[in-house]
């Protein structure tokens, strides 16, 4: 199993502290090394600056939002980040939720699942660099169609890309997107997975081709104890159940619903959008904080890391720069 490593923040301005992890997990043996983006940092800009510091890591997005940007524009920013580093990139993508795509992007979030399949058909071609850029789709028209001057033409991509083929990663929870993944890309970010509970996705896992990736996003806190450690966890479901979404739309309540939990999930979210949060993560309980995480003595992470070398994922990407987790993950895997 491969182990990456997500950049939770970017440190003291200056930009040492990226440097030095991502030349830390090279160094160890890492597979890859992921740039966030929510509402903060874009998710190219430290994977360049990373990249010009390290020889052999992949640089992962995770997750640049297909709403934030056009597909040419991301295929430009994808060309020009894989020519620059040798063919590392990994574009992760997603769609993030209405909160984010129409309160900070001002676009309108509609059917997500059409609009993510057209994207990336246009991202393909743009890359593919085959010929000039047309297509006339629901959301996307190359040229422009309505609205416009008329004068838009067809083009073609200037630089010359590295690889015609860049590895796509897309993050999902439904099970809906994620047999999109599975049948048009190379690989899956799943957040809040559970080894135990991969029936969830068993009509993408019957379709995905032998070489399909799945790096799932793994928090690891090592603590003798226990209850302290399933704490940490715990809060992060809490938030985003109870506040990483709207009283009706929310992805991540109905991804632990479908888990098995609606009730814990319904109440979760009245809670804390009733200002109650400390009350919503009691509400949590320790066994699904403990299924998709990995938490304790160092002696019984070991032991539980096996329900994840025995499932589907083929690598861990683990959610923090604390160098004891990194080296203990590093060892344990590599």
């Amino acid at each position: 199993m491969k182990l990456g490593l997500l950049l939770n923040n970017l440190g003291a301005p200056g930009g040492q502290d990226p440097i030095r992890t991502a030349q830390e997990a090279e160094n160890l043996g890492f597979d890859t090394l992921w740039s966030a983006e929510l509402w903060g940092t874009d998710c190219f800009t430290p994977l360049a600056w990373v990249g010009a510091h390290t020889e052999r890591i992949k640089l992962g997005t995770s997750i640049m939002q297909i709403f934030a940007r056009t597909p040419a524009s991301a295929a430009m920013h994808a060309v020009t980040l894989d020519y620059l580093t040798n063919g590392r990139l990994v574009l992760g993508i997603g769609v993030s939720g209405p909160q984010v795509v129409e309160g900070w992007y001002g676009q309108p979030y509609s059917k997500p699942l059409a609009r993510t399949r057209e994207w990336l058909q246009i991202f393909r071609k743009a890359v593919a660099r085959e010929e000039p850029l047309t297509f006339d789709g629901e959301y996307y028209q190359l040229p422009l169609q309505e609205g416009g001057s008329g004068l838009g033409k067809p083009l073609k991509l200037i630089q010359h890309p590295l690889r015609e083929h860049i590895p796509v990663f897309v993050a999902a929870e439904g099970p809906n997107n994620v047999k999109l993944s599975a049948e048009l890309t190379e690989g899956w970010l799943p957040l809040f997975l559970s080894p135990y509970r991969m029936d969830i996705y068993k009509e993408a896992m019957d379709i995905r081709s032998e070489d399909f990736e799945i790096a799932a996003n793994l928090r690891v806190v090592i603590d003798d104890d226990l209850e302290n450690a399933l704490g940490q966890v715990k809060q992060m479901i809490a938030f985003y159940v109870g506040g990483m979404g709207a009283e009706s739309f929310n992805v991540h309540k109905d991804h632990f619903s479908r888990m098995g939990f609606p009730d814990m999930a319904a109440q979760i979210q009245e809670l804390f959008l009733s200002g109650r949060r400390e009350e919503a993560v009691q509400v949590v309980p320790d066994e699904i904080a403990d299924e998709i995480s990995l938490c304790g003595p160092k002696e019984r992470i070991r032991e539980r890391l096996g329900a994840w070398k025995d499932s589907p994922v083929t690598e861990l990407l683990i959610p923090s720069q604390d160098s004891e987790v990194v080296h203990f993950m590093a060892e344990e895997l590599l």
